[in-house]
């Protein structure tokens, strides 16, 4: 129980810096830097479709880190929908998964993730074209090879993205539509991430290709 009610504090925390984040600087949550070029209906029910369906997966099948996943895709999910609604987007979207705990079997108690020694930050990464400056990343929710998608860039661009948090970076080509600067998809996203983090908010990322 001490375990789930951290968790949620830290949750909570993510999601009232993305707010705070979005009022101060009129972006999107997951992509501070985004271009006009991402303000587009299609990249935007894209983006939406993949994380409902991502939270709909999480609800079908629960495990000890569901309902954090579920929280940062809520808080997603949301800022999108603000975006559509700027963007003045017409219908009502995909369809919004079942609601919490409809028909979702108890979660077992999270175990205790072991300790580690805090990574030094890394400096900004030289060789690429930095773009979309202060940006955070975030996942796409789509599975297969590591990829990305981008609303900024166009299908089979080379981008680089490193966590500065962790020193880690993935190189991946931009394979769908979306309505952010850059969104990861899960095996791209897996790598790069922080144990227990589903938001990269200190991102470098580069246009190599």
């Amino acid at each position: 129980m001490y375990r789930r009610n951290r968790m949620s504090g830290r949750v909570r925390k993510l999601l009232i810096g993305a707010a705070a984040a979005t009022l101060a600087g009129g972006a999107f949550a997951v992509s501070t830097g985004m271009s006009s070029a991402g303000e587009n209906c299609a990249g935007l029910d894209g983006a939406l479709r993949n994380n409902l369906d991502f939270i709909a997966g999480q609800r079908a099948a629960p495990d000890a880190l569901s309902d954090a996943r579920i929280a940062n895709r809520q808080a997603v999910v949301d800022l999108i929908n603000q975006r559509r609604a700027a963007a003045g987007c017409t219908g009502g979207g995909p369809a919004a998964p079942p609601a919490k705990g409809a028909t979702k079997p108890p979660t077992k108690p999270p175990t205790k993730a072991p300790t580690k020694a805090p990574a030094q930050p890394a400096p900004a990464p030289a060789g690429g074209d930095v773009v979309c400056k202060g940006s955070t990343v975030t996942l796409s929710g789509e599975g297969g090879a590591p990829a990305a998608s981008s609303g900024t860039f166009p299908i089979g661009t080379t981008l680089k993205v490193t966590n500065l948090d962790n020193n880690k970076s993935i190189t991946v080509k931009v394979a769908t539509p979306s309505g952010s600067c850059v969104l990861l998809n899960n095996a791209a996203f897996e790598q790069v991430r922080e144990a227990g983090k589903f938001l990269i908010r200190r991102a470098v990322i580069e246009r190599v290709g």
